[in-house]
């Protein structure tokens, strides 16, 4: 590995110890070579996500994070092109993307999708249906699910499809958690007929007085992302055995999340649920044994997922 390239591997690896405690953990779990271009990945969608949310690795929103945040998409999307062009951007959270998508061969269509997902927050897009919210869903991680599995040698449409069910689990389980802190700065994901089911509106759906039925609307989303995750655990078979215990880890922890927040009830958004580091270690060791089960799994046999959310024509 030549300077240059070790140094954007070494930009990724501080990017995601920085940004991403679960999935950082997970990752270690990676051959190096597929490792790199993990935390390569990681890095520009971290840098991407904070550019315009106003943030440093996922924390401290700024208050005035709406001021110029048209401007910064823009920027996004020129200094993404850009990379994807090939042509070096002097920015190391840009040519990280430079490296990732020429070493897996990653359409543009895949980094320019999550672009589209941040581009639905800065436009304060609403979401009436739980479709609207799937939408969104892959639009901010699904996408990157598939990106991901594709670093791990996946091409098959069928093995994408799982990752970015993955995605959707993931994603589902993030705005369970953040509800009341979403509201806190004006971002709403949870659907209207989901509040709606409970009695809720979109205007006082985050009032303390309301948490037990928000409480009820967010483990109605947890059901959902229980579907993903259990569709996702059939593309472990298509990937090597490292790379799906990295995977498997990664959900056993991100499920404890949502798991964590079911047994809160409307305590829930007190303070962040998150998972401890020796729980963390628990869970990796138990996705173990998900990894040995997936060897005696074929993807092909799998249960179908025509019920499940479709990512948009021409996403493979």
């Amino acid at each position: 590995m030549t300077g240059a390239a070790a140094d954007l591997v070494r930009f990724g690896e501080q990017s995601i110890a920085k940004g991403s405690k679960s999935f950082g953990m997970a990752a270690r779990l990676f051959r190096p070579e597929i490792r790199a271009d993990v935390v390569m990945l990681y890095a520009w969608c971290r840098h991407a996500d904070d550019l315009i949310d106003g943030q440093e690795f996922g924390f401290g929103q700024e208050a005035d994070h709406r001021e110029g945040q048209n401007e910064r998409l823009l920027e996004l999307k020129a200094k993404t092109a850009q990379a994807l062009s090939g042509a070096q951007v002097d920015d190391p959270a840009f040519d990280v993307l430079i490296s990732v998508t020429r070493n897996n061969e990653i359409p543009a269509r895949h980094p320019q999708d999550l672009i589209e997902g941040f581009e639905m927050d800065v436009n304060e897009r609403s979401y009436a249906t739980l479709g609207d919210t799937l939408d969104y869903c892959y639009h901010v991680a699904g996408v990157v699910g598939v990106m991901m599995a594709m670093v791990m040698g996946a091409r098959a449409a069928r093995v994408l499809d799982r990752a970015s069910d993955l995605g959707l689990a993931f994603q589902l389980t993030n705005i369970a958690r953040d509800i009341v802190d979403d509201a806190g700065v004006g971002r709403r994901y949870v659907p209207e007929d989901v509040l709606a089911r409970h009695g809720l509106n979109g205007e006082t759906y985050a009032a303390p007085q309301n948490r037990a039925a928000l409480h009820a609307a967010a483990c109605d989303l947890l059901d959902e992302a229980e579907k993903y995750y259990a569709s996702a655990r059939w593309g472990l078979p298509a990937l090597d055995w490292r790379s799906a215990w990295a995977i498997a880890s990664a959900a056993r922890v991100y499920r404890a999340i949502g798991q964590k927040l079911r047994r809160k009830g409307s305590r829930a958004w007190e303070k962040r649920i998150s998972t401890g580091k020796l729980t963390k270690i628990g869970l990796v060791l138990l996705a173990l044994g998900d990894v040995i089960a997936s060897r005696f799994r074929r993807e092909e046999n799998g249960p179908d997922r025509d019920w499940l959310y479709s990512r948009p024509t021409g996403a493979s």
